[in-house]
């Protein structure tokens, strides 16, 4: 079967055709088809080095696919061969085949192209996790999303919004902010021209946000605390701005600020499938509705995978980016 390798650590150019044998699922594995894979900037990490698959997981890069169920294995009771399905996995969606485990799959959405399901799994897990069930997001609390034009911000501002929470987002251009107010944020913060900790003060009386999701970390973690309310939370999930920082505790205790954070892609089959289960009972339904949908920003097809990470990395994308393969 054709792969995207990863040559040698560096530049999208490293992104490569390859060719290796047919993975093998184990029998509590099912053998997808894949017909489009999500791209994501951990991806574009994996491709520099600084973010190496976990152990005994294929150096394949891509986090989520969409295709056709092409094999079970012998243990599979929840899917059968044939079944349109999404799945996230821990690596080896840049090729024809993937398997994955079961239960970290879910049905592609009625009426879903095949490229709209590949853009589901990577952010509607990672907003669910993060947001739900580590934030605690409730029905009337504010929410902040950095990066509101991203695949993760588009997303979380949908779910943030449909689940009865004020939305604020910073984007990075007066296209963004209406791309992100039409998606349902009610304040959107153009970074290069407003200083957010200002906007959101006075947007909320200096009462500040009881959740943000931040995916920039340097010295928005300051900023974050500064604008967070009393018993607020933060969910880091990123670090485009860098994993260090010299940070004011004082307001961490003064606030009684919770600051906590969480990868995906290394944890269990089993913690996934919780997710899993979740987003079947509460967010599937929203997607089969059209309530919550992917925004796809732009597909290419599975060998000009470096021409999807080169437009990942210059951040004008607003929403997902899809690799298609015939």
């Amino acid at each position: 079967m054709r792969i995207i390798e990863i040559s040698e650590f560096g530049g999208p150019e490293v992104l490569t055709v390859g060719q290796i044998a047919f993975p093998k699922p184990a029998p509590d594995e099912i053998l997808i088809r894949v017909h489009a894979c999500g791209v994501n900037r951990p991806d574009c990490l994996q491709r520099l080095g600084h973010y190496p698959p976990p152990r005994g997981v294929t150096d394949i890069p891509g986090l989520e696919v969409a295709g056709i169920v092409e094999r079970i294995g012998k243990k599979v009771t929840k899917f059968k061969e044939g079944d349109p399905v999404c799945a996230l996995i821990p690596g080896g969606g840049y090729a024809e085949y993937c398997k994955v485990h079961e239960a970290n799959v879910l049905p592609v959405p009625t009426g879903y192209s095949m490229v709209e399901a590949a853009a589901l799994p990577e952010t509607f897990f990672t907003v669910w996790h993060n947001v739900f069930q580590r934030g605690l997001l409730q029905d009337g609390e504010t929410f902040l999303v950095h990066g509101g034009s991203s695949g993760i911000g588009s997303t979380a501002i949908q779910l943030a919004k449909i689940f009865g929470a004020t939305v604020y987002t910073t984007v990075g251009s007066k296209e963004k902010c209406k791309f992100v107010e039409d998606l349902g944020a009610d304040v959107a913060i153009d970074y290069r021209k407003q200083d957010f900790v200002d906007v959101v003060k006075s947007h909320t009386a200096n009462k500040g946000i009881d959740l943000t999701l931040d995916m920039i970390g340097g010295d928005y973690i300051n900023r974050n605390y500064a604008v967070a309310a009393l018993d607020g939370r933060i969910v880091q999930i990123a670090f485009q701005r860098g994993r260090r920082a010299n940070v004011d505790f004082a307001l961490l205790m003064a606030k009684r600020l919770m600051h906590t954070g969480s990868t995906l892609r290394a944890r269990p089959v089993a913690f996934k499938a919780f997710i899993a289960h979740e987003l079947f009972e509460h967010v599937w339904p929203l997607l089969a509705s059209r309530k919550v949908k992917p925004i796809i920003d732009s597909t290419y097809p599975l060998e000009n995978a470096a021409d999807a990470h080169t437009r990942m990395e210059t951040s004008e994308h607003m929403g997902k980016i899809v690799l298609t393969i015939d």
